[in-house]
């Protein structure tokens, strides 16, 4: 993951990425079994293992209850928010895609999500058709 350091990613990052992933995940109002599957195993390589199952559950109950009570394009907002670089957002962006990818088949809910996604994050969309292509193989 070009260049930035896991290990010492900072807990907001992380917080930012993780919802980032569990926003595509839920982009077609279900968390299906294999998105799930593929949202906790990047989960657990993004933090080298160091996060507790409890914890990224904790993490996905937030992003939950915060989507239902905000939106998708105010939580879309706070991922900008906490992830003030360039390079974490595109980050953010790959994850995103590679969770919606994850079943073999990119909805067009959630290929709306990937563009909105890029969109907030300030990611122009001919680089996002570029990593849908690439990530979606």
């Amino acid at each position: 993951m070009s260049g930035t350091d896991w290990h010492t990613l900072g807990e907001l990052k992380l917080e930012a990425l993780v919802e980032a992933m569990f926003l595509a995940a839920y982009a077609d109002g279900e968390f299906s079994p294999v998105e799930r599957a593929h949202f906790l195993k990047t989960a657990e390589t993004l933090t080298d293992g160091r996060l507790a199952t409890a914890q990224l559950a904790k993490m996905v109950a937030d992003a939950s209850e915060a989507l239902e009570r905000e939106g998708r394009q105010a939580r879309l907002l706070s991922v900008k928010e906490r992830l003030p670089d360039k390079g974490s957002r595109r980050v953010a962006l790959s994850l995103a895609i590679q969770v919606t990818a994850a079943d073999g088949v990119i909805r067009s809910s959630e290929r709306e999500l990937i563009f909105e996604t890029a969109q907030v994050l300030e990611i122009d969309r001919e680089e996002t058709a570029n990593l849908v292509r690439e990530l979606s193989r």
